[in-house]
């Protein structure tokens, strides 16, 4: 069955909801029917995918919310004040004014049966899910928090300031609307190579695909065998390498490691064409072949971050068809090869969005940052769209300087055939995962015959690559060996959670030395038996990753005098200027 696009439906809901009063019509007992044709948008989308809510449920849920509504509105006329456990309305100002409070008390009762009704629909889950999504969308949009009639706070900021807050907020407003995107950060505060991505080294080799960084040595002597990371390509690689005190690149270097780094190139018109197996060979593959020609070992340490994890396997497994065992271990951080379970970004991909976009980019094309930026805000609309909307708009105010969200804005393009590619091969079939089901480089590829010590790390609360999706590649690498497999449980989120320098001692991180408990004598382990034997240490988990690149990188030997060597000589300083190239 062919979905709708629920980001295109929720952004026509979010313009149609404004008006509280249009609340009223959610309460009509028809129009909560898949056969209503009124302006439920519930409705509609319940009838567009065949869906229905049992008529009891939705009779009870009726009968709590008119109970809520009631007990509110005896609240309200007694001077009884709501409590909001909402960071939304924590403010002094929502509960100061008693029409803000019920407002705002209204608001989340109605914003509550709207997602009641949701999750009570009876549908498949990729339906259901899709329902949610869209739903949460419009209720986060309707929030009176949104809007200046509505929200005490930024009109309390507008007295305080004798109308300079308006005044800057409209300027922010416009400066954002010439951009095409919401001010995250105060972007002047920062500049790669000045104050973020400042980690010394030297670009040593490039083509029109990627540039390999060389950094410079910190410890008299290094292991043996050097590490390759392979960041996303949907983002660019200084989130690894932010600034010196939570820097991921800076930390393995300090610790005895030789390390490369591809800087993918932000394609433009001229990179159009290129595929999904090009980023394999002539990226990742090509980046090895390199990292060993300038090492002089046969053998080195692999890590890819979230789709470059994705490249980085499938390089490995194509370079294992092809007889060739390079890598000394493999890192895989917040990674899908199994892409079962995509978390959220599943109400994106069905076969009537991915065969749209094999229409208009599979043949050639650009799949725009700007795009892609949007479709990763609207995972967390309060954080990352309204929160802004509230700040820089209604109140006027500038956002803070943050290194993150300053990388987060700065957006990078796909090419159209490598995007199509990889939507269709992992997101929609999920391809990868199944030996010989696809064909890379020209070869079949074959995940199970990469031959590599294994490092896997998730996130908790990882809304991206669920923690259990990235323990799902425990069961695909090394299946006659799976000892060989380490998997580290990290707290927080997708970004969050991976940068979390040692220095700060922060958060915390879960292993399970002991492998798990299967039900059965033979039975594999789950991630489920992995995480009720695991352990909780306080703290950050890279020390746990440099004492495995120590276990496996070899001998030590002195450290490098120079970056490259006599073929690759350094080409410019690192950060290199492919990074520094905007997509806006």
């Amino acid at each position: 069955m062919n979905m709708p696009d629920p980001q295109a439906l929720a952004s026509t809901w979010m313009s149609q909801f404004t008006d509280p009063s249009a609340w009223q019509s959610w309460m009509t007992m028809p129009a909560l029917t898949p056969t209503a044709n009124g302006h439920n948008p519930l409705a509609g989308m319940m009838k567009d995918f065949g869906a229905g809510i049992a008529p009891a449920r939705l009779e009870a849920l009726r009968g709590d919310y008119l109970t809520k509504v009631g007990q509110l509105w005896q609240d309200f006329m007694s001077g009884k004040p709501p409590v909001l456990h909402d960071k939304r309305f924590s403010g002094s100002a929502w509960t100061e004014n008693p029409m803000s409070a019920f407002s705002a008390a209204s608001y989340l009762l109605n914003s509550d049966f709207m997602l009641a009704l949701a999750d009570a629909v009876e549908a498949g889950p990729r339906e259901r899910q899709k329902i949610r999504f869209a739903v949460q969308q419009m209720v986060d949009a309707m929030s009176p928090a949104n809007f200046f009639a509505t929200n005490p706070e930024a009109q309390k900021h507008l007295i305080d300031t004798k109308g300079e807050s308006l005044t800057k907020g409209l300027t922010n407003m416009l400066a954002d609307l010439q951009k095409g995107r919401i001010s995250q950060s105060d972007e002047s505060a920062f500049e790669v190579g000045r104050n973020v991505g400042t980690t010394p080294g030297q670009v040593v080799y490039e083509n029109e695909l990627f540039q390999l960084i060389q950094y410079t040595p910190t410890t008299p002597t290094v292991h043996k065998l050097p590490l390759l990371m392979i960041p996303p390509c949907i983002n660019k690689f200084y989130i690894l390498d932010l600034q010196p005190e939570n820097s991921l690149v800076r930390y393995v270097v300090e610790q005895g490691n030789t390390v490369f780094m591809v800087s993918w190139r932000n394609p433009d018109r001229g990179l159009a064409n290129i595929s999904w197996d090009d980023y394999v060979e002539k990226g990742a593959i090509r980046a090895l072949e390199v990292v060993n020609e300038i090492s002089g070992q046969d053998k080195a340490h692999v890590f890819g971050f979230c789709v470059g994890g994705t490249i980085a396997a499938t390089a490995l497994a194509v370079l294992a068809a092809r007889g060739r065992q390079p890598a000394a271990s493999l890192s895989l951080l917040t990674t899908l090869l199994d892409f079962s379970d995509t978390g959220v970004l599943e109400v994106f991909v069905d076969e009537a969005q991915v065969a749209l976009r094999e229409q208009t980019l599979g043949s050639g094309g650009l799949m725009p940052g700007r795009d892609l930026a949007t479709t990763f805000s609207a995972l967390r609309p309060n954080d990352l769209v309204w929160n802004y909307v509230q700040q820089n708009y209604l109140k006027g105010k500038e956002p803070p300087a943050f290194d993150l969200l300053y990388w987060n804005a700065d957006s990078t393009n796909l090419p159209g055939p490598m995007f199509c590619w990889y939507l269709r091969n992992t997101y929609l079939e999920n391809k990868l995962k199944v030996p010989g089901a696809l064909t890379v480089c020209g070869v079949p590829v074959d995940l199970g015959a990469i031959e590599a010590p294994t490092f896997i790390y998730g996130s908790r609360e990882d809304h991206i690559v669920p923690w259990q999706a990235a323990f799902a590649s425990m069961s695909l690498l090394n299946p006659k060996n799976p000892k060989a497999n380490r998997f580290v449980l990290g707290a927080s989120g997708h970004i969050a959670g991976v940068i979390n320098p040692a220095s700060k001692n922060k958060r915390s991180y879960w292993v399970n030395d002991k492998g798990g408990r299967g039900r059965g004598k033979n039975a594999a382990v789950t991630d489920e038996t992995w995480m009720a034997g695991a352990e909780e240490h306080k703290g950050s988990w890279w020390p746990e990753w440099a004492k495995f690149l120590a276990q496996h990188g070899g001998e030590d030997i002195p450290a490098p005098a120079s970056a490259g060597n006599s073929r690759y000589t350094p080409l410019e300083p690192a950060p290199g200027r492919y990074v520094k190239a905007r997509a806006d």
